[in-house]
């Protein structure tokens, strides 16, 4: 040390924040705890999809009897062709992947259209409409099916797809919740900042809004989709056995003197089976852009 510098004491740094320094960069790992809680509840979130499966390869005397059975038997595809064949579920898959698709497009584009406008955009009685729009979901569905039912009728549309497609275009549940979203992950500068380029409305929000409502938009499909999948007290009215949905076709499978349960397991079973497919092909973006979102939040 040279003449005439003085040497200064380092300032010793809260011990919390030095704790928070040396974890920086560290992966976390579970214990042993967090294991046993997510195989709790996975085994209990799996049991109904297993118990139906099980049920749905026995046979309806095995069923009725006591003790329950507790594992699968011999009878699953002999029970899953009949189920297939008695409510001719062919016809209603391809009619329930139209219509939950239609639904599901048209409402993550709608209601992110809304969203944003209710978000970003200042209009008069803005407030007062998102109030009447969540306001909606205050009204039980069972009190409009019959204006509902009258207002198909008048439009010749009696036992057709689009009565089931056209009052689901837009809820006001994706609605609000595209618009809470955007609402923090999408900065108002970064709307300016496209205008002051020159960015048509559409083009900001083609390049500027989907984007940052990715995340959004994915999780909203999901669960519109099966919603839309497994919606049955508006199809049941609106259609019949001759152009059905999944779930009016299995209504069918419980007609009868004695219906058999084993084969309205097996048939519950295949309605299932695409929820399960799609999960499993875009579960993962779902995930990923849910994660991609928080990291950008």
């Amino acid at each position: 040390m040279t003449t005439g510098e003085v040497t200064l004491p380092r300032a010793a740094a809260p011990k919390g924040r030095r704790r928070l320094v040396r974890g920086a960069g560290k992966q976390l790992h579970a214990g042993p705890v967090t294991y046993l809680v997510l195989t709790v509840f996975a085994l209990v979130s799996l049991a109904p999809l297993v118990w139906t499966a099980i049920a749905a390869s026995r046979t309806d005397r095995r069923l009725a009897q006591t003790p329950p059975p507790l594992w699968f038997g011999g009878n699953l595809f002999k029970n899953l062709q009949t189920a297939w064949e008695q409510a001719g579920l062919g016809t209603a898959m391809v009619n329930s992947v139209l219509v939950a698709g239609t639904i599901t497009i048209s409402t993550v584009v709608f209601s992110t259209l809304a969203g944003f406008a209710f978000a970003k955009l200042r209009f008069r009685f803005s407030g007062l409409l998102l109030l009447l729009t969540v306001g909606t979901m205050m009204i039980p569905p069972q009190l409009t099916v019959v204006p509902l039912y009258l207002w198909m009728s008048d439009l010749g549309w009696s036992n057709q797809l689009q009565t089931v497609v056209l009052p689901s275009l837009v809820t006001a549940f994706g609605t609000f919740f595209m618009r809470q979203y955007l609402v923090q992950a999408l900065p108002s500068e970064l709307i300016e900042a496209a205008r002051v380029d020159g960015a048509s409305s559409i083009r900001i929000m083609w390049h500027v809004v989907f984007p940052a409502a990715r995340p959004a938009m994915a999780v909203l499909g999901l669960l519109t989709f099966v919603f839309a999948w497994n919606d049955f007290l508006w199809p049941i009215i609106a259609l019949n056995q001759q152009n059905p949905t999944v779930q009016v076709a299995l209504n069918s499978l419980g007609t009868g003197y004695v219906p058999d349960q084993a084969v309205i397991m097996a048939g519950a079973l295949l309605g299932t089976l695409p929820l399960l497919v799609a999960f499993l092909l875009f579960g993962k973006q779902i995930v990923g852009g849910i994660m991609q979102g928080a990291i950008k939040g």
